[in-house]
């Protein structure tokens, strides 16, 4: 296992590695702080925004209370049960 880990900086090496970076963009880092800050608000915004545009088109419609069956008229074409089919069909 630990020559899975050889080529890897341990310990001392990470705050070695941290002062150098600390040294070349010292003066730089609250720009890129700001702009890391403002990138992240950004996605965030625009991923927050699709995730309304989905749930409003997912979203059930409005329609009307169901009004009483009986009240309604017959809609569609008629559906013939089996027995009118039969005498329909056969010739009397």
């Amino acid at each position: 296992m630990l020559q899975l880990a050889l080529g890897m900086p341990q310990g001392w090496e990470w705050l070695i590695i941290f002062a150098i970076l600390l040294l070349l963009f010292g003066k730089r880092l609250p720009e890129v702080g700001r702009s890391l800050g403002k990138g992240i608000t950004e996605f965030r915004k625009g991923v927050k925004s699709v995730y309304d545009e989905v749930d409003t088109d997912t979203a059930p419609r409005s329609s009307p209370p169901p009004a009483d069956a009986r009240t309604l008229p017959q809609q569609g074409p008629t559906v013939n049960t089996p027995s009118q089919a039969k005498s329909e069909s056969s010739p009397a």
